[in-house]
C-alpha cells in the first residue's frame, strides 16, 4: 500500500508541483488549502505524513501543530502522523519553533526533489520501527502478560517481590526449571523504578565460557580474531535498567570472579580493554541448582553468593499450589487457540481433571507445551484429555517403558526428579524423530542446553540438528 501524504498549503502552485513530484515518488497525496482544513483532512484521510505550510490564513501552522498536541493528549485518533514544515528561507527562526511543538523536521523552500525524497524515506522509515517496536512490545507484554496464581504460596512470593522491587537490591531466585523464574524476574523490573529502561536477558549455560565473557561485558577492536569492531556487551546495554542471569550455578569459576568484582564496584574491562566503563544495573540471579551445595562443592564461589544473596526468593513447585494449575491451563488454552484461529477451544471436564491431577514435573513449562500440543491435536473444540499426552502415573505417557517417569515416591526427591527430566527429553526426542534442533523448540530450551543435557544423561541415538 502507497504511503498517503497530506500537502497542506495555501499556494496552488506549490500543491500543484509537490503532488506531481510525490506522485512520481510513488505517494498517494491529498491537500489542504489552509490550516482549518488540514485539521479536518487529517481526521479524515488518516494520512501517513504531514507536508505543513507555515503561514497560511484562518489558522497558521504553528497553529495547528498546537491543536494537533492538544488532540494527541485527550487520546484522540488521527494526531499521530509526522509533520515536516515547509518555510521560506528567512523565516528558519519559525521552523525551529514547530519543531519545539513537536514536528520532525523542516524543508526549505524552494524544495529540492532529492532533498524531499531523503526526508520522507528517513521519516517513514522511523515510523516503521516505531511500529515494529510497539508490536514487538505487545507480543512482549502478552507473553509476559503477569503470574497468574491466587494460592497463598505464590501470593506470599509475590509480595515479597513487590517490596524487593523496589530497591537496587541484588536478588536470587530459587526454584525448580519452570516454575517462571524469568517471569518473575520481568516482574520485578516493571514493579521497580528501573521500568522504563531495559531489560536484558543473559543464559549462563547456554555459551561457551570466552562467548560468555564477550557477551556480558562485550570487546574491543583487535581484542580476538575476527574483532574488526567494538562491540558492547549486554551489560553495557543494559546501563539503567535490569539484568536477569539465567542459570546463575552454572557460571564458570573464572567468570565468577570477573561478576564478583563488577557486582562490587559496578565497572568492568571490555575483552581486550584497558578503560573501565562503568554502568548502572540491577542484577536478578536465578538457578534450579542448591548453591549452597555448589558452594560446598567448590563448583560456586562463596562470596559471589553471598553477593547475589541480599533477598532470595524460593518459588513454589506446580504440584504446590494446584488450585492454580486451572487457572494456567485457561490462560495457556487462551493464548495458544488464538495464535492456532481456535478461539473456541474448551476443556472438558476429564480433561480439567486430568490436568489438576497430573504431578507436573516439568511445572508451568511443562504445563503450556501440554496444552499447546492439545490446541494442535485436539479434531474437536471440546478438548478430552488424549491429546494433552498425561499418563494416570503422574509422569509423560511414553510408548516404550524406558524413562517412563511412574511414581517416585519412593525415591529421594533429586532421584526422582532426575528420572522425570530424562524421560521428558526422551519422550521430545521421539516426537520429533531425535531432532536435537525441534526438540529444544518442543521444550523450549537453548538447542545446546539440551545437547547438554542429553550428553549429561547419557541418552543415545538423538540427531544434532533438524533434518
Amino acid at each position: 500500500m502507497k504511503p498517503k501524504v497530506l500537502i497542506v498549503d495555501d499556494d496552488p502552485d506549490i500543491v500543484t508541483i509537490l503532488r506531481e513530484r510525490l506522485d512520481a515518488l510513488g505517494y498517494e497525496t491529498c491537500t489542504a488549502s489552509d490550516g482549518l482544513q488540514g485539521l479536518e483532512r487529517i481526521e479524515r484521510e488518516q494520512p501517513d505524513l504531514i507536508l505543513l505550510d507555515l503561514e497560511m490564513p484562518h489558522l497558521s501552522g504553528l497553529e495547528l501543530l498546537k491543536r494537533l498536541s492538544q488532540i494527541r493528549q485527550q487520546g484522540r485518533e488521527g494526531a499521530d502522523a509526522p509533520v515536516i514544515v515547509m518555510t521560506a528561507y528567512g523565516t528558519i527562526t519559525k521552523a525551529v519553533e514547530a519543531m519545539q511543538e513537536g514536528a520532525y523536521d523542516f524543508l526549505a523552500k524552494p524544495i529540492e526533489v532529492d532533498h524531499l525524497s531523503v526526508v520522507l524515506r528517513k521519516v517513514l522509515e522511523r515510523e516503521s520501527l516505531k511500529r515494529q517496536v510497539a508490536c514487538l512490545k505487545t507480543d512482549v507484554d502478552s507473553r509476559y502478560a503477569g503470574i497468574i496464581g491466587t494460592s497463598r504460596v505464590i501470593t506470599e512470593v509475590m509480595e515479597l517481590a513487590r517490596r524487593a522491587a523496589n530497591s537496587d537490591a541484588n536478588i536470587l531466585l530459587l526454584g525448580e526449571s519452570g516454575t517462571g523464574k524469568e517471569l518473575f524476574a520481568r516482574s520485578i523490573h516493571q514493579w521497580s523504578p528501573r521500568r522504563s529502561m531495559p531489560f536484558v536477558v543473559i543464559n549462563c549455560v547456554a555459551l561457551t565460557e570466552t562467548l560468555l565473557e564477550n557477551e556480558l561485558f562485550g570487546h574491543e577492536r583487535g581484542a580476538f580474531t575476527g574483532a574488526d569492531r567494538q562491540q558492547k556487551g549486554k551489560m553495557e546495554m543494559a546501563d539503567g535498567g535490569t539484568v536477569f542471569l539465567d542459570e546463575i550455578g552454572d557460571m564458570p569459576l573464572s567468570l565468577q570472579a570477573k561478576l564478583l568484582r563488577f557486582l562490587q564496584d559496578h565497572e568492568f574491562h571490555r575483552v581486550g580493554g584497558t578503560r573501565l566503563v562503568r554502568v548502572n544495573i540491577r542484577v536478578v540471579a536465578a538457578t534450579n541448582k542448591d548453591l549452597k551445595q555448589a558452594v560446598r562443592a567448590g563448583s560456586f564461589r562463596e562470596d559471589l553468593y553471598f553477593r547475589l544473596n541480599v533477598v532470595t526468593l524460593t518459588l513454589p513447585p506446580l504440584r504446590n499450589r494446584p488450585e492454580d494449575i486451572p487457572l494456567l491451563a485457561d490462560f495457556f488454552l487462551a493464548r495458544h487457540a488464538r495464535e492456532a484461529k481456535r478461539p473456541h477451544l474448551r476443556f472438558s471436564a476429564e480433561a480439567l481433571s486430568a490436568i489438576t491431577e497430573y504431578a507436573w514435573p516439568g511445572n508451568i513449562r511443562e504445563l503450556e507445551n501440554a496444552v499447546a500440543r492439545a490446541v494442535v491435536l485436539s479434531p474437536q473444540e471440546v478438548i478430552p484429555p488424549q491429546p494433552l499426552g498425561l499418563s494416570h502415573s503422574g509422569g509423560p505417557s511414553e510408548a516404550g517403558g524406558e524413562g517412563r517417569a511412574g511414581h517416585d515416591d519412593a525415591l529421594p526427591y533429586h532421584e526422582s526428579m532426575e528420572r522425570h527430566s530424562r524421560a521428558i527429553i526422551l519422550q521430545a526426542l521421539r516426537q520429533t524423530n531425535g531432532s536435537q534442533t525441534k526438540a529444544a523448540e518442543r521444550l523450549q530450551l537453548q538447542r545446546t542446553y539440551l545437547a547438554r543435557l542429553i550428553k549429561q544423561k547419557g541418552i543415545s541415538g538423538s540427531r544434532p540438528c533438524a533434518g
